[in-house]
C-alpha cells in the first residue's frame, strides 16, 4: 500500500480506536503529513524502535509497540525461549508506562510471563534485572535523550545487553514479517495478572542493583573523609532521581543538593530545550545552584540514567568547566586502574573496551597500566557484548568501558551504560581529588600533561523526512566512492570502510581486513595523531561527524580541532 491507502486503512479499520482515528481526520488535508506519517513503518532496527509520538505507522503509538512485539514474542517463541519471561521498564516520557503495558500483555497474550516495574526506573536497572531475574529478554521503553515528542522502545536479551548479530537482524526479520496488525495479539491485564503473567517487580531489584553498584567502591575511607563534598545533581526530570541519591547517601555524601525544577518526572522537559547532558544550556538551573553553594561537582543524568554530564569547579578561575563524555570517562578510568593497580585489585588480564569514536587518550591509559584495549563499533551493546565473550572464553576481565558520548560502565552488573554507577564513582574520583588537595579539572590538566592534550568533536547535521535520508545517503557514499587524499592540512594515512569489512592504507593501497561487524560507518585515520569518522545514526534523522586530534596545550587542541573540523564540513558541504 502507498501512504494514502495506509492513511485510509488507519481511518477505516475498526481495529484502531476513536482517538486515532480523530488525530487522523484533522490532518486528512495535509497530504505532506500524512506523507511523513504514512510512507514507511517506524524502523525496527538493531537498536529498537525510536520515533515521534502520534498516530501512523512511522509513528510511536499503542499500535507500532504491539506490533513490534508481537515480532520480537515470535522470535522468542521460535526459539523455544519463553520459559523465562522478559523483563520490561520505562523512563518518564509520554505514554511510557502506557507502551510498556502495551508490550507486556503482549507478550503476555503470546504466553511469556512480563515482569514490569511499578514505576519508571533507568535503563541500567533494566539491563541488570534481565540477568537477576534469569529472563530471556527485556524491552526499555525510552528514547534516551531526544526531546519531549519522541519516545522508543529498546530489546535486551538474556545477557543484559542490546541484542547484536546475527540475533538483532533475525529479531527485524521477525518485526518487519508482521504485515498485518489483525494477527497481533494482547489481552485483558487482569486476566494476566491472574494466570501469571503480568507481574509486577520493584524494591528487591533496586535493592540488588544498589549492592552491586557499591561493590565498584575502591576507597570508601576516602569517601568517609570528605563526605562533605559539595555535589550539584540534576535528573532531568528522569529516571536518575531515586537511585543517584539513594546510593551517594549511602556510601556517605551528605551534601548533595538537587535542582529543585528538575527533580519530578516532567515528560515535557519543562525548563530543558533539550534533555541532553551534552547541551550546555540543559546545565543553566545546575550552573546557578552550583554558584549559591559553591558545589565542587555538577552532574546530570539523561531521562533514562545512562548517560552523565559535569561540570567540575577550576579554583584558578572560579568557575564551572564542562566535561566532555571522553574526558569524564578518562576520568573514572585512569582512577580505577591507578587506584587497583596500587593497592592490587587489578584483576589478571584486564581489559578496557572502547567505541572506534572514543578518545584515543584511552589507547595511552591502557599502555600505561598495561591492560588490554578492545575497540568495538559505535553503540554501547558492542562493549555489552564483550563482556559476555570474555567470560565465555576466559580471556580477559572487563574493568571499564566507555562511549564518547557520555557513557561508561564500571563493572559488569549492567551490561549497558549506566549513569547511576558513573554518579558514584565521579563523586568518589571527585573525594579523592579533594584529599590531594586537588579539584576534578586539576586532576584532567595532570592527565593532559601525562598522555597529551586530546581533544575530540561532534558535529551532527539533521536532516528530516524522505528526502533528508535520500541526502544523508548521498553523503555517505560519496565519501565511500570518493574518499577524500585529505582533510585540510591532514592527510588520509587509511581508510576505513566498515560497511565492506576494508581498511586501505593511502600509501601503499593495502587492503587488510577491519575484523569488526559490519556498519555504515566510514573512519578516517589522518597524520598528526588526527581521525575523523562519518556515521548516519541509528535512530534518528541524522548524520553525524566524529573528529580528534592531540595537541600540546588545551589552546593548540582546540585550534586544531576547529581546523579539522571546518575542513570535514567543506569536503561534505553541509
Amino acid at each position: 500500500m502507498n501512504y494514502m491507502d495506509n492513511f485510509n486503512f488507519w481511518l477505516n479499520d475498526d481495529y484502531f480506536d476513536e482517538a486515532t482515528k480523530n488525530e487522523l481526520l484533522a490532518i486528512r488535508n495535509n497530504e505532506k503529513e500524512i506523507e511523513d506519517r504514512f510512507y514507511k513503518d517506524l524502523e525496527f532496527g538493531t537498536g529498537g524502535l525510536r520515533g515521534i509520538i502520534g498516530a501512523g505507522t512511522n509513528r510511536m503509538n499503542f499500535y507500532t509497540v504491539r506490533k513490534a512485539t508481537q515480532g520480537l514474542a515470535n522470535y522468542i517463541l521460535q526459539n523455544n525461549a519463553q520459559a523465562k519471561g522478559v523483563a520490561i521498564s520505562y523512563d518518564s516520557r509520554h505514554f511510557s508506562p502506557e507502551f510498556a503495558d502495551e508490550a507486556a500483555l503482549c507478550m503476555a497474550a503470546n504466553g511469556i510471563k512480563a515482569y514490569v516495574f511499578d514505576a519508571l526506573r533507568p535503563t541500567p536497572e533494566l539491563s541488570f534485572a534481565v540477568r537477576y531475574l534469569g529472563c530471556t529478554a527485556g524491552i526499555m521503553v525510552t528514547a534516551s535523550h531526544n526531546p519531549p515528542e519522541y519516545n522508543g522502545y529498546k530489546v535486551y536479551w538474556e545477557d543484559g545487553a542490546q541484542v547484536t548479530s546475527p540475533r538483532d537482524k533475525a529479531i527485524i526479520n521477525c518485526v518487519n514479517n508482521v504485515t498485518d496488525f489483525h494477527t497481533v495479539k494482547t489481552m485483558d491485564k487482569k486476566e494476566a495478572t491472574e494466570k501469571g503473567l503480568y507481574n509486577v517487580i520493584g524494591a528487591e531489584i533496586d535493592d540488588a542493583f544498589m549492592a552491586e553498584l557499591k561493590k565498584q567502591i575502591i576507597n570508601p575511607d576516602i569517601i568517609k573523609a570528605n563526605s562533605d563534598l559539595k555535589i550539584v545533581y540534576t535528573p532531568f526530570n528522569g529516571t536518575g532521581n531515586i537511585p543517584a541519591r539513594r546510593i551517594l547517601k549511602e556510601i556517605g555524601f551528605t551534601n548533595v543538593y538537587v535542582v529543585k525544577e528538575q527533580e519530578n518526572p516532567d515528560p515535557d522537559f519543562t525548563t530543558l530545550e533539550y534533555p541532553n547532558p551534552e547541551d550546555p544550556k540543559a546545565f543553566t538551573l545546575a550552573l546557578k545552584l552550583a554558584k549559591e553553594v559553591n558545589a565542587d561537582i555538577v552532574l546530570a543524568t539523561d531521562p533514562d540514567a545512562d548517560r552523565l554530564g559535569i561540570y567540575a569547579l577550576d579554583t584558578k578561575s572560579g568557575e564551572y568547566v564542562p566535561f566532555t563524555g571522553n574526558m569524564s570517562g578518562m576520568l573514572i578510568a585512569e582512577y580505577i586502574l591507578n587506584q587497583r593497580t596500587a593497592k592490587g585489585l587489578m584483576p589478571k588480564n584486564p581489559a578496557l573496551v572502547k567505541t572506534i569514536v572514543t578518545t584515543n587518550m584511552a589507547d595511552e591509559i591502557a599502555k600505561a597500566y598495561n591492560v588490554k584495549l578492545v575497540e568495538v563499533l559505535t553503540g554501547f551493546k558492542y562493549i555489552g557484548e564483550q563482556i559476555k565473550w570474555f567470560i565465555e572464553q576466559g580471556t580477559y576481565n572487563y574493568v571499564f568501558g566507555l562511549e564518547e558520548s557520555y557513557g561508561c560502565l564500571a563493572g559488569t552488573h549492567a551490561r549497558d551504560k549506566d549513569a547511576i554507577v558513573a554518579v558514584m564513582c565521579l563523586c568518589e574520583v571527585a573525594a579523592y581529588c579533594k584529599s590531594q588537595g586537588k579539584t576534578v579539572w586539576d586532576m584532567m590538566i595532570d592527565m593532559y600533561e601525562k598522555y597529551g592534550y586530546f581533544k575530540e568533536g561532534l558535529h551532527t547535521v539533521t536532516l528530516k523526512g524522505k528526502e533528508g535520508s535520500e541526502q544523508i545517503a548521498a553523503i555517505m557514499e560519496d565519501l565511500r566512492q570518493n574518499p577524500p587524499a585529505n582533510f585540510g592540512d591532514l592527510k588520509v594515512t587509511s581508510f576505513r570502510d566498515y560497511k565492506v569489512g576494508n581498511v586501505k592504507n593511502m600509501a601503499t593501497g593495502e587492503i587488510t581486513p577491519t575484523g569488526l561487524p559490519e556498519s555504515n560507518v566510514l573512519y578516517f585515520d589522518l597524520s598528526d595523531n588526527a581521525w575523523c569518522c562519518a556515521r548516519p545514526s541509528g535512530t534518528e534523522p541524522k548524520i553525524k561527524f566524529y573528529m580528534g586530534v592531540k595537541g600540546t596545550s588545551l589552546e593548540d587542541a582546540d585550534k586544531k580541532l576547529k581546523d579539522l573540523t571546518d575542513a570535514i564540513l567543506k569536503r561534505v558541504n553541509v
